[in-house]
């Protein structure tokens, strides 16, 4: 049977009211006149208390309207204030919990739904290719340009629907292409993919994937030809065959048909991956070296059958790459640079070809000034900056949580102050019955409240993590000279009371006497606490 999910907030309205979860309807109106008649603005003339007795009330009153209402008090038990803020609303026909719950979930899924289907993924990028040999010629120096632009739209849990597009032009040739994709998730081990494409290989397709086995995934596909009616079939095979190391082989039916089998192992400080490709009028094999020398840097080596290439590659958020190749054959990419951005889901890239001819002074320079000036940049500006930046939000984060923690507990003190005249009476109340007395209550940091139960002050270290609950406890002790804190109700929620230490594990000690012995426990957070009990006896 699925859990009900515990609501985040610590049930806190249960707490400001001092009631148990099973509280009835006639408990929570008790409990909001006794709070009410503590802290309604009209009892108070000075205008500083009657701020704070404003603020409080209204508290209180929230908590009732909320509690006192079934359907939101059934909403709060299981989503909590979260789920009374993000709009869920039931029916006036629906009577039993069962089917509060079930309308509950039924508003929950369609909420996610609406959720899921607002977040439409666009992703793109511009490549702007520039010649400096060109331009030198006397010819423009933009060589040519490519965009491609996608987005992905969930349709529903198991459906995205990806539409994209993509043109190319370079001097005086173009071209381009669209393309529409429907993905279907089968179940959580197998998907379909159909795509159809307009533009220079106008085709449709169908896809599937699945999960053979833990460490194994068969991909097949068919695609047909819209110019010229061929029909290409294509498999892959891919296995974990260790911790970091992937195998596959690919097979490819169709004008092109070919075979490969390829390998990649990659880990924190290398990559490295090979493949060997064989088709019907042409071989080939290629293999890849990549050492990262940084979360933000690394440096790679590409052979293939042809020739060999150097790519070194520095990447930032703004990513500098600078590379030299030769090929033997008629053909020379010569020596380059190339920039890019990556921001939001978008890329610019910037290949700049600096020299249609290998030299290896100049491909030696290229490299060797911008890496050095890199280098350079990093140690002595980025890195500090960043460093300094960390260091002062860090600071910032500081400063706003031990605001809001200060403000919290101006808060609590001054509504201590409001408990605290009725908090005397029942105090002298139950010391002329020789009854419950709350001598001494300290809740927050575990650490530091065992330490403090030792001693009668409080120093500045421990006060900021201590609030003392003195005031609040005597005012919650019943005419019968009992004291209850409910189970699973977070403390930090009783009125006169805050979380000193958000994130750290809580205590709460408790020191009295009763019939003229000396008692004391500790608890935790959302532990039930139930005084006097001689098993407290000092």
């Amino acid at each position: 049977m699925e859990s009900t999910p515990e609501p985040e907030d610590g049930r806190e309205l249960y707490a400001l009211l001092h009631l148990s979860p099973d509280a009835s309807g006639e408990e929570i109106r008790r409990a909001y006149r006794q709070y009410a008649q503590i802290y309604h603005p009209d009892k108070y003339q000075d205008p500083q208390m009657k701020d704070v007795a404003t603020e409080n009330f209204q508290r209180i009153r929230d908590a009732y309207e909320i509690l006192s209402d079934e359907n939101k008090r059934q909403i709060y038990d299981i989503y909590g204030m979260e789920g009374l803020n993000s709009g869920l609303e039931l029916g006036p026909k629906l009577n039993k919990p069962e089917e509060i719950k079930e309308q509950l979930e039924r508003l929950k899924r369609r909420k996610e739904e609406e959720k899921f289907l607002a977040h439409a993924r666009p992703t793109g990028s511009i490549i702007a290719n520039f010649s400096v040999p060109q331009y030198l010629d006397g010819y423009g120096i933009m060589r040519g340009m490519g965009m491609s632009s996608e987005v992905q739209l969930p349709v529903s849990k198991k459906n995205t629907v990806v539409v994209g597009g993509n043109l190319v032009v370079n001097g005086t040739d173009g071209t381009g292409a669209a393309s529409a994709v429907l993905r279907h998730q089968l179940s959580s081990v197998a998907s379909v993919e159909f795509m159809a494409t307009a533009g220079l290989r106008s085709l449709i397709s169908v896809q599937t994937f699945r999960q053979i086995s833990p460490h194994s995934t068969a991909t097949s596909g068919l695609a047909l030809s819209l110019r010229d009616g061929s029909i290409n079939l294509s498999n892959a095979w891919t296995r974990q065959l260790s911790d970091n190391i992937v195998g596959n082989i690919q097979l490819a039916l169709g004008t092109d048909s070919s075979i490969s089998v390829g390998w990649q192992k990659k880990d924190e400080k290398n990559s490295a991956a090979g493949d060997v490709k064989l088709g019907t009028n042409y071989f080939g094999a290629s293999a890849h070296y990549t050492r990262y020398f940084s979360t933000k840097s690394h440096g790679r080596v590409l052979v293939e059958l042809e020739g060999v290439y150097y790519l070194i590659s520095l990447i930032t958020a703004l990513d500098f790459e600078i590379g030299g190749g030769r090929r033997i054959s008629e053909f020379s990419t010569g020596v380059s640079w190339r920039f890019e951005l990556h921001r939001a889901g978008q890329k610019l890239v910037i290949p700049v070809l600096l020299s249609t001819d290998f030299n290896a002074l100049l491909a030696t320079s290229v490299f060797a000034i911008p890496s050095t000036l890199y280098f350079l940049l990093q140690t002595y500006f980025v890195k500090p900056y960043c460093l300094k930046r960390e260091k002062q939000k860090e600071l910032e984060k500081m400063e706003s949580l031990s605001s809001q923690l200060t403000e919290a507990r101006r808060a609590a003190k001054k509504a201590q102050k409001l408990l605290e005249p009725v908090s005397n009476r029942k105090k002298n109340r139950q010391l002329e019955d020789d009854g419950l007395v709350i001598t001494k209550a300290l809740y927050g940091n575990r650490k530091k409240v065992k330490e403090s139960s030792e001693s009668n002050e409080l120093n500045d270290d421990v006060a900021s993590q201590v609030l003392d609950v003195t005031i609040p406890l005597n005012f919650l002790v019943s005419e019968a000279g009992q004291l209850k804190l409910h189970e699973g109700i977070k403390k930090s929620g009783i009125m006169g009371f805050y979380d000193p230490c958000p994130g750290d594990p809580k205590l709460l000690l408790v020191e009295y006497t009763f019939h003229g012995q000396k008692y004391k426990v500790m608890v935790d957070d959302y532990a039930a606490l139930l005084i006097p009990q001689d098993i407290h006896q000092i």
